[in-house]
C-alpha cells in the first residue's frame, strides 16, 4: 500500500463525509449542536481513523483504527434510524447500503491485516 489515499475504503468514506454534509443541510437549525453535529462527527470520525491507523506502526495499530470506524459506522446507522425516526429525513437505502458495503471494506481489509 503506498497511502491511506490508494485505498477503496478511504475515498468511499471520504464520499459518505460529503452525502451526510449535504444531507444535514436540510437538518432544522435546532439540531445544529445535536444530531447534525454528532452525524457529521462519526462521519468524519471514518476516514480520519483509516488515515491515523494507516499512518502507524504495524497491522495491529491499524487494525485498531479499523475498528474504530466501524464503530463510527454504527453510529451512523444509528443517527440515521434516529433522523428518520425524528422525521428530518426520509428512508435512505442508498445511503444505508454505502454505509453497509463500507463496513463490508473494512472488515476485510482488516481479516487482511490479521
Amino acid at each position: 500500500m503506498k497511502s491511506h489515499q490508494d485505498l477503496t475504503v478511504y475515498q468511499k468514506s471520504l464520499d459518505l463525509v460529503e452525502e451526510i454534509y449535504k444531507l444535514t443541510q436540510t437538518f432544522p437549525s435546532e439540531e445544529k449542536f445535536g444530531v447534525t453535529s454528532q452525524l457529521r462527527r462519526a462521519a468524519v470520525s471514518v476516514p480520519s481513523n483509516i488515515a491515523e491507523g494507516a499512518a502507524r506502526k504495524g497491522s495491529k495499530e491499524f487494525s485498531r483504527f479499523l475498528y474504530i470506524s466501524l464503530g463510527s459506522l454504527a453510529e451512523i446507522e444509528t443517527l440515521l434510524t434516529i433522523s428518520t425516526r425524528l422525521q428530518f429525513l426520509k428512508e435512505s437505502p442508498t445511503l444505508k447500503e454505502e454505509v453497509i458495503y463500507i463496513r463490508r471494506m473494512l472488515l476485510k481489509l482488516i481479516k487482511t491485516l490479521d
